[in-house]
């Protein structure tokens, strides 16, 4: 299946080709705009030559900050996200010999793919369960359990989060829901 998420086709593409890509724009999709966040790797890719965990968790920090910060910048805080991204690199080559899709095709359970998510730096749980209900909705990730350790975001017909982007109108959507929420909070924290 091909993802429709950073809503650029060759972004997409990469997304949808590369595992390792995907959890990195996952871990940036934060205090950025969402599409943008996922464009971020193929960024990478076309500025660095590669996504390879190994070779990003060995490149020079510094010359690794500077890929992330030539504008277009990967994220609003290059500098930071940069870092991320290689322990990132690190935590998938020391646990998974490198192979980021590891992550998900040797979970046995939603339980232990939610815990592997939730391990990687950069990822808390609310960012976990996304992940994991993105993985289920959109690339039939499904383990046993899955639903139940995605939480809300595996309720199919919502658009609560990434996992539910498929085109422009459920960006569109899934912006409605994030707004409408902060909205909500905003006003109960006035009350």
């Amino acid at each position: 299946m091909k993802l429709q998420i950073a809503q650029d086709e060759a972004a997409d593409e990469v997304l949808s080709t590369n595992a390792f890509a995907l959890v990195s724009g996952m871990l940036l999709d934060q205090q950025f705009p969402m599409e943008r966040a996922f464009a971020g790797p193929a960024k990478i890719l076309d500025r660095f030559g590669t996504l390879d965990p190994a070779i990003i968790a060995e490149a020079p920090p510094e010359e690794f900050v500077e890929i992330c910060s030539t504008p277009p910048a990967v994220h609003r805080y290059p500098g930071a996200m940069a870092a991320r991204i290689q322990s990132l690199a690190v935590h998938v080559v020391e646990m998974f010999e490198g192979d980021t899709a590891a992550l998900w095709t040797r979970a046995e359970s939603g339980k232990d793919l939610l815990a592997r998510v939730m391990a990687l730096p950069g990822f808390g749980r609310q960012k976990a369960q996304i992940f994991v209900a993105l993985l289920g909705k959109q690339l039939d990730v499904r383990p046993p359990g899955w639903e139940q350790a995605a939480g809300l975001y595996a309720e199919e017909g919502s658009y609560r989060s990434v996992a539910d982007v498929r085109d422009p109108a459920t960006l569109d959507k899934v912006r409605s829901f994030k707004k409408e929420q902060k909205a909500a909070a905003k006003a109960r924290t006035a009350m």
